[in-house]
This record gives structure tokens, C-alpha cells and sequence, in this order.
């Protein structure tokens, strides 16, 4: 698996889709919510147009944009729950 930071840098239009139905969820309401669900919306709306890594949308990322939301966002910073990160 490569990392983060190059996944990212090959795939900036994940991080637009991901901000922007992150955004759309949040006026909808929500207090809480998924990084998983939010990939989900993005495979729906783009199926067939983003493609990387052999998917469409690779889920090894989804925590990490999560923090990196909550980095650029901190008002929103505990939308998501996240763990601490185990180090190997």
C-alpha cells in the first residue's frame, strides 16, 4: 500500500468529493458521521470516472481523510470519531 501523502497527491479530486459531501452532510444536520459512508457517496457520484489502485475509490484512506478534514475544518474536528493510531 503506498502512502497517504502520495495517494492523495495522484488523486486530489477523492479529497474535493470527500470535502464536499462532508460539507453537504453537515448543512444537512448531522453531528457525527462516517468517512466510510462519505466514500460510498463518492463511488456513487463517480462510478465510473475515478479509478485508482485497481478500485474505484481505495478504502485503506478513509481515516486519513478524516483527520486531514478535521485538520483544514476544526470546527468540524470531531465529526468523525477517530482512533489514535497504533504505531508498528
Amino acid at each position: 500500500m503506498k502512502p497517504f501523502s502520495q495517494y492523495h497527491r495522484e488523486h486530489p479530486e477523492i479529497w474535493k468529493e470527500f470535502k464536499k459531501i462532508t460539507l453537504q452532510v453537515i448543512r444537512e444536520g448531522f453531528k457525527h458521521y462516517s468517512s466510510k459512508s462519505i466514500f460510498e457517496a463518492i463511488r456513487w457520484r463517480k462510478r465510473g470516472e475515478i479509478k485508482s489502485d485497481g478500485f474505484k475509490v481505495n478504502n485503506n484512506y478513509t481515516a486519513d481523510y478524516a483527520r486531514m478534514f478535521a485538520k483544514e475544518f476544526p470546527q468540524y474536528k470531531d465529526f468523525f470519531r477517530t482512533r489514535q493510531r497504533q504505531v508498528a
